[in-house]
């Protein structure tokens, strides 16, 4: 189309009818139609076909040009591109003939007759007031407002792109063919497309903008940022471990293992012949209602569900997914010589995602981490060490452990006392409390002081 400035810069040249003021005109046009084409570049580019796809539901104008320039971005572009380069060829041609017309009568007036310095110094002028008309308000404007405003551009800028699509594409059909044929001796390879597919850092990043810009709250941003995390997660990481089971011993007296139901308000057990080591099955409190259980001879076994065991290494959404099909949601944690390590419930999991959810029973734990003082902090044991290393910008660099309680046996290598301090990078970790040769309660001090 923009071989349309040269239709009438030689046809008005061949008839001697053209003045000044028409290549002006024609300027002015190419200018004004280059940035048009840009406009329209990026908008496409910038544009989500999904948003397309919205904007075609809901029956705004053009929305459905749009949509049909879309999903042929390779050649859509391509035509924005031919027509970007055919105006400014156009532009250049016609620019200096422009100028040399509007500043001969100058030269007159001031007596220079010469055409060599008329030619130079029209040159000199239209090079650079048509370079900045070009670059304002051919390239730089119009693609500031589509980057600011694609949705509304790409809808304005289809019906006209769609004809120049129609008008230009033979010429594009062998430009897309050449550059092809020039990618492949370059060894690129393989289908087209603008487009590319965000990887998960890309999102979080995307999400990271939003929530500065206050696009998301701090809960979105937070329950978003567990979900990418929460398909990293293995079951020993969330499973509650072998040491905090309670079990009913199915060698004790009825009367004592109600004592414990009514103490610990569970409401499903591992029942188990002296230890997990030896698990008969899981009791549900609900198969209990209206059966006489302080009568003689009730036998426990007989109201007992199959248990469910997963290995330890399975990752957290396909132990979700085992907690879903089988309907049983207690499920027991093995590891590679297949004893039970831990037990690995729906609360656990879905605490991942959507944080602690304690029902009526529950005792408020603390938290994992807190603050108690100028880079210093109480962190539980059981605090997974990618939690800590993130939240304190810290690396523990301990190999082979989940937890904080981990890292510490692993580094101190020995069973943990109160007392006992492990020296990290940048950080020192004193054991405060222990339970079962664990580590309950750590404190953490970071200096950038100290080092491997």
């Amino acid at each position: 189309m923009s071989g349309f400035g040269f239709f009438l810069a030689e046809t008005a040249a061949a008839t001697g009818e053209i003045s000044h003021w028409t290549y002006l005109a024609i300027a002015a046009f190419l200018v004004i139609l280059n940035g048009y084409f840009v406009a329209a570049e990026f908008a496409l580019v910038k544009v989500r076909l999904s948003q397309i796809d919205k904007m075609v539901t809901e029956n705004l104008p053009f929305s459905k040009m749009a949509h049909w320039l879309a999903v042929r971005m390779d050649h859509s572009l391509s035509a924005c591109q031919l027509g970007i380069t055919m105006a400014s060829l156009a532009l250049g041609y016609v620019g200096e003939p422009a100028f040399a017309k509007l500043l001969e009568p100058l030269f007159q007036i001031v007596g220079v007759e010469s055409k060599k310095w008329l030619h130079i110094f029209s040159f000199l002028v239209s090079f650079s007031v048509i370079t900045s008309l070009h670059l304002v308000i051919g390239e730089q404007a119009p693609k500031i407002f589509a980057i600011r405003r694609p949705q509304s551009m790409v809808r304005w800028c289809a019906p006209l792109m769609v004809f120049f699509y129609y008008l230009l594409f033979p010429f594009m059909y062998v430009l897309n063919w050449a550059t092809e044929v020039f990618l492949k001796l370059l060894g690129l390879k393989g289908g087209g497309g603008h487009g590319s597919v965000h990887t998960e850092d890309e999102i979080k990043a995307v999400l990271r903008e939003s929530y500065f810009h206050q696009q998301l709250t701090d809960s979105e941003h937070a329950l978003l940022n567990r979900v990418f995390e929460f398909d990293d997660l293995l079951c020993r990481e969330v499973m509650l471990p072998r040491s905090d089971v309670q079990i009913l011993d199915i060698n004790l007296p009825m009367n004592e293992l109600m004592e414990i139901v009514q103490k610990t308000r569970h409401t499903r057990y591992p029942v188990c012949k002296g230890s997990l080591d030896c698990l008969l099955g899981v009791l549900h409190i609900k198969d209990l209602v209206g059966l006489d259980i302080v009568a003689s001879g009730f036998d426990l076994k007989t109201v007992l569900r199959e248990p469910k065991k997963v290995p330890e290494s399975m990752p957290i959404t396909l132990v979700l997914n085992s907690i879903q099909k089988s309907r049983q949601l207690m499920t027991f944690v093995v590891d590679e010589f297949g004893l039970i390590v831990g037990v690995c419930t729906l609360e656990n999991v879905l605490e991942k995602i959507v944080g602690p959810v304690d029902d009526e029973f529950d005792t408020v734990e603390a938290l994992k981490i807190q603050k108690v003082g100028e880079r210093e902090y109480l962190v539980q044991g059981s605090a997974l060490i990618r939690d800590i290393e993130r939240e304190l910008d810290i690396s523990l660099c301990v190999e082979g452990v989940d937890t904080v309680a981990g890292a510490v046996l692993s580094r101190g290598e020995k069973v943990p006392e109160p007392g006992d301090k492990v020296e990290f990078d940048k950080a020192i970790a004193e054991v405060l409390q222990v339970s079962n040769d664990r580590a309950v309660q750590i404190r953490i001090v970071i200096s950038d002081d100290l080092a491997n």
